[in-house]
């Protein structure tokens, strides 16, 4: 792909982002290709259909804002425990930062299987993230027999949901660091072998 390509390409997923992030809960192909200046037909070359388009952007986003960087502690660790909180640090932390695009998503999803399936594509990676975290448990034997991995799964899911960040960060008020320590907490006495491990507040606070 020459240059010139890659600079569209990339003029689109940003010109995208930004029309999401505006609470427009009808961003269809056409409003891109006019806001970014190319035809329709142009568009289309670039992304066969929005759905591609709409996880392209959500793929985009990440590479921008450097997730890899981010999830590599969590991928470099030397125990199951570290890379469990690890990877909760990761994406708490990310949540502030996409929570425009993930509320323009989830407010198109009912009515608009494209913005849906782009947000169920990012939540698909976080249910990866938090799979391997268990399988790191399981294989050290600090899984707690309660729970097979892919309830444990399940559970550390819906404790990293965005939804569970917005209720207790945004309509409680709670800090940042107060939500990502009460979550490490809840993960470890929820998954772990035997007592948690104690944790002053400090901890983990980046």
């Amino acid at each position: 792909m020459s240059s010139h390509q890659n600079d569209t390409k990339s003029r689109i997923l940003e010109t995208t982002w930004q029309l999401l992030e505006s609470g427009d809960k009808a961003v269809r192909m056409s409003d891109i290709a006019k806001a970014v200046g190319i035809s329709r037909q142009a568009l289309y070359l670039h992304f066969p259909n929005r759905a591609d388009l709409l996880v392209a952007t959500t793929r985009h986003i990440d590479r921008v804002k450097n997730v890899d960087e981010r999830l590599a502690p969590s991928r470099s660790a030397g125990s199951g425990l570290e890379r469990l909180n690890a990877f909760i640090e990761a994406w708490t932390g990310y949540i502030p930062e996409i929570h425009g695009i993930s509320v323009a998503l989830r407010s198109m999803r009912d009515n608009d299987q494209e913005a849906a399936n782009a947000w169920d594509d990012r939540m698909r990676a976080v249910r990866h993230g938090c799979a391997a975290a268990v399988r790191a448990l399981a294989a050290e034997g600090r899984l707690t027999a309660e729970l097979t991995e892919e309830e444990a799964t399940d559970l550390l899911w819906m404790l990293l949901s965005v939804e569970n960040w917005e209720c207790l960060v945004r309509a409680c008020g709670w800090s940042q660091s107060q939500y990502m320590d009460t979550t490490k907490g809840l993960a470890e006495r929820a998954l772990l072998a035997g007592p948690a491990i104690a944790r002053s507040p400090a901890d983990g606070v980046a």
